[in-house]
């Protein structure tokens, strides 16, 4: 029987998806917060108040789906405000159930849960927080107007934000394992990211010339957007506070020009010497231990790239023996129109309009067949409408095979032990195995189904696990048809969006440096921009393509489109490492190339996306 991936290669996009796993070190640090995260819910239990530490445990239920790897300063962000929309969702559902007097409604319900769906969903559309935010904000609003609970709708949204508050307090408090130098373990996350851009170069500066330069350049463009993101999380003051976190982001800024070089070398394609990446390795290992870098090799001046390359390691190595100033400048932040704008664009309304239909369509079923614990149908259609987590039909099928899953396996302990306890440690141990489980979304389906199910029973609702299964696939069903209902416009509205933004960026990036040569850092701020819009783009076109063939086609061609902005922004960055003073011309080789990359990219912009 042929390997996994080698079959996953023969199939469709779309059920390949659905076999695609992410892989990497078990995150020990995350799964001992998941398991503490239930200790509120224990309390509850042992002072005979179970259903008082269910919110607390669903809030620290969806924070724990939330905390991924980083910084801690920028989980305050990724745990911290859905949980604020959290807890909003949670009080207004049980003001909406009083309204309209907690009786069956077909008609007032679903209009206000999808007229919700539609502000919430477009509002989704504008980043991976506001996407959370959206997520959890619907899910509260369902589980606040159907869940039965004793506690009023204030104490419900105090209690959901202290669950979720004290796994938040847990990322925060919480020392990295196996951590080594000697800064403030609260900077670990921010030191790793930093250390894997200097890592990321190495990598890069080895794989020039050679079939796996690409994957490098791409490899290098993520780990600086990470560590971009976990240097600007949150502060309290507008600079850095503490000599570690300076010197920290000294050595970050000292890593763009190097990137900037070794991306000019890798276009240009020569093969470099193996000595040539112990620079940047020994700079990488400076940072993780907070020390000096030490004498560093310099590489032979023979052409711009490795001048280029050589001056950077200069300035890095002064950067690292006498770190000062303040942090460089952070990524712009989005003003409230911005943001309204995205939201109300083609892309926002679109996914607006769906996520608003599947919610009010799901609303009905739930109305339609039971009155009493109907929550679970949209609540289901909720997580499924959610873009981030892969493709519709992958999304559809892994619910589905996780929840029947997640079912038998809840029946199957309810037959070995009885009890609050045993449900309360069913809670720990899924909160310990969330953090890998997200990796793939049946087996997270799986565990957050038996976490679900087990805090069902403590609210004193009887388990009915296969009715769970059978509203999970009635959800399925609902958003796989409203996935595929045409609506008015064109589909593919997010590919396009993600491409307009980064030719744009592409764009600004070769204005500048060719209009602005002394500028470098708006240069190198331009550079992140357009490698990370090219990166959005990218990862819109991947998701667009593992749908069902009757959806991957409106984005067809597409991918001839970022083909040519990674050349010409490729291209880019080579020329402006040969206009490093004003008095450089640049050479006609890397004009040419300009000008095809461009002429390149029109054609391909200008051919109809389908």
């Amino acid at each position: 029987m042929p390997p996994p991936s080698l079959l996953a290669g023969r199939l469709p996009p779309w059920l390949a998806h659905v076999l695609r796993a992410q892989r990497g070190p078990v995150p020990w640090n995350a799964v001992l917060r998941g398991a503490l995260a239930a200790l509120p819910l224990l309390v509850s239990v042992l002072a005979e108040r179970p259903t008082a530490g269910i919110p607390a445990a669903l809030g620290a239920m969806l924070a724990g789906i939330n905390d991924r790897p980083g910084s801690r300063r920028s989980s305050v962000a990724r745990l911290g405000f859905p949980a604020l929309a959290g807890s909003a969702g949670l009080l207004l559902g049980t003001v909406i159930t009083a309204a309209v007097g907690g009786g069956r409604s077909l008609v007032v319900l679903p209009l206000l849960f999808g007229l919700l769906g539609l502000v919430a969903g477009a509002v989704s559309s504008t980043g991976p927080v506001a996407s959370a935010c959206g997520t959890q904000v619907l899910v509260a609003v369902v589980i606040g107007a159907g869940m039965p609970l004793p506690e009023p709708g204030p104490v419900r949204a105090l209690l959901f934000l202290a669950g979720a508050g004290w796994l938040l307090v847990l990322r925060l408090v919480l020392p990295s394992p196996g951590r080594i130098g000697s800064g403030p373990y609260r900077l670990d996350g921010e030191r790793e990211a930093v250390a894997a851009v200097y890592e990321a170069v190495a990598v890069l500066l080895r794989a020039t010339g050679g079939p796996r330069a690409r994957a490098g350049r791409a490899a290098l463009s993520a780990a600086l957007d990470q560590a971009q993101d976990a240097l600007s999380g949150p502060r309290l003051r507008r600079y850095a506070s503490s000599a570690a976190e300076r010197r920290l982001h000294a050595r970050y800024a000292a890593a763009f020009p190097l990137a900037e070089a070794a991306t000019a070398l890798a276009w240009a394609g020569a093969p470099l010497p193996e000595r040539i990446t112990e620079g940047p390795r020994r700079l990488a290992a400076a940072v993780r231990i907070g020390g000096p870098c030490g004498p560093l090799a310099a590489p032979a001046r023979t052409d711009a790239g490795l001048r280029a390359l050589d001056n950077a390691l200069l300035r890095a190595a002064a950067a690292f023996d006498r770190p000062v100033g303040a942090p460089p400048g952070k990524r712009g932040a989005r003003s409230y129109a911005s943001v309204l704008r995205r939201a109300w664009s083609a892309a926002g309304r679109e996914y607006g309009l769906r996520v608003a239909v599947c919610c009010a369509t799901s609303t009905v079923v739930a109305q339609w067949l039971h009155h009493d614990h109907w929550y679970w149908l949209p609540a289901t259609t909720v997580f499924l409408v959610k873009p981030d987590l892969g493709p519709l039909v992958s999304r559809v099928v892994c619910r589905a095979v996780g929840t029947v899953l997640g079912a038998a396996l809840f029946g199957g302990a309810a037959l070995l032990a009885s009890g609050p306890y045993p449900l309360v440690a069913a809670v720990a141990l899924c909160g310990a195995l969330l953090p890998v489980a997200t990796r793939h979304f049946a087996v997270q389906t799986a565990v957050v189904t038996v976490l679900v199910l087990s805090l069902v029973v403590l609210g004193g609702e009887p388990p009915a696990s296969w009715g769970r299964v059978v509203e999970s696939l009635l959800a399925c069903a609902t958003v796989l048809l409203v996935g595929h209902l045409p609506l008015p416009g064109r589909r593919g509205h997010a590919v396009r969006a993600a491409l307009d933004t980064a030719v744009g960026a592409a764009h600004r990036y070769l204005g500048h440096v060719l209009e602005a040569r002394e500028d470098h850092a708006g240069r190198a701020a331009l550079r992140r921009d357009a490698y990370r819009s090219l990166e959005a783009a990218r990862a819109a076109i991947e998701l667009s393509a593992a749908e069902l063939p009757p959806v991957a086609r409106h984005s067809a061609g597409s991918e001839s489109v970022a083909g040519a902005l990674e050349r010409l922004i490729d291209t880019t960055t080579a020329c402006a490492v040969q206009l490093e003073h004003p008095a450089d011309e640049l050479p006609s080789p890397h004009s040419e190339l300009l000008t095809a990359h461009l002429s390149e990219l029109d054609r391909a912009w200008a051919a109809p996306v389908r």
